[in-house]
């Protein structure tokens, strides 16, 4: 479990870029860390990773504190970020080395994980292949190295749309039940269907952490009929099969959640979208 208290982060005192988050995240799900430009993602992984370290308030990570870099918590945590570096090792070479970091890395997953991803050729040297390539063999490594903490930032980019139905396979191949993945996304359509859990960051802070259930409960996503309280709508979206709304879910009313409509209205109607989350 990671549980994140009072936690503040700035690169300088007049930039806050977080500010008194509190978060717990519980193993067994992947989690889409969502929110604008600049809002404090990528920090925030990086924070859980032990790469930068808190100014005020605490991250633990089941017993760990990720600042304390301690052997048995990187055993267990992998970071991949959005810029995969370039080197002029082969694919094999890459993974000989980096591999012995990771006790539970896996071979055979690997070289069935780019298999996945149409690359079967290990020999070829990783400053050769195309940014998009590069990405599905650090994604691919990412994946077998059977972290119990998996951390993505945008990971999506870079990959063509088979890539991207690739992508969410392995995610859901790969979990277990004592995992967790936090996978920060601008491309929120991109990881539809595989996401469990959604927390939006806003201004420094956190506007909605929740799993599936509790949003398809206190909301509504679907196409209007026309006979709706306009009041209960916290957003609205033209389309070819007519206005796709999201609204307060007074009436228990079943649908299945729109991440990237569920966006939207957080931050159209943020006061009425906050309130619904908190009652």
């Amino acid at each position: 479990m990671i549980e994140i208290k009072n936690l503040d982060f700035h690169y300088n005192k007049k930039h806050k870029v977080l500010s008194d988050i509190d978060l717990q995240l519980t193993n067994g799900r992947i989690v889409g860390l969502l929110g604008k430009n600049g809002v404090g993602k990528s920090t925030l992984l990086h924070l859980i990773a032990g790469l930068q370290f808190p100014i005020n308030g605490s991250i633990t990570v089941d017993e760990f504190a990720p600042q304390k870099r301690n052997v048995a918590f990187l055993q267990n945590m992998f970071l991949l970020g959005e810029e995969v570096p370039s080197t002029t090792m082969t694919i094999n070479k890459f993974v000989k080395i980096n591999s012995v970091f990771y006790p539970e890395f896996s071979q055979q997953a690997f070289t069935d994980y780019l298999t996945e991803f149409e690359i079967t050729d290990l020999t070829q040297s990783m400053d050769k292949l195309s940014f998009g390539t590069r990405k599905k063999v650090h994604i691919a490594f990412a994946l077998a190295c059977n972290t119990k903490y998996l951390l993505m930032d945008e990971p999506t980019n870079g990959l063509d749309i088979p890539s991207k139905a690739s992508l969410r396979k392995l995610l859901r191949l790969a979990m277990g039940d004592g995992k967790l993945v936090i996978i920060s996304t601008h491309q929120a359509r991109d990881l539809q269907n595989i996401l469990d859990s959604i927390v939006i960051l806003d201004n420094t802070n956190v506007l909605i952490s929740a799993d599936d259930a509790l949003i398809t409960q206190k909301l509504y996503f679907g196409i209007a009929k026309g006979d709706e309280n306009e009041e209960d709508i916290l957003y609205r979206e033209a389309n070819v099969a007519g206005d796709m709304i999201v609204k307060l879910n007074k009436d228990g009313q079943t649908s299945n959640s729109d991440v990237e409509l569920l966006f939207n209205a957080a931050f159209t109607n943020k006061e009425k979208f906050k309130k619904a989350f908190s009652e």
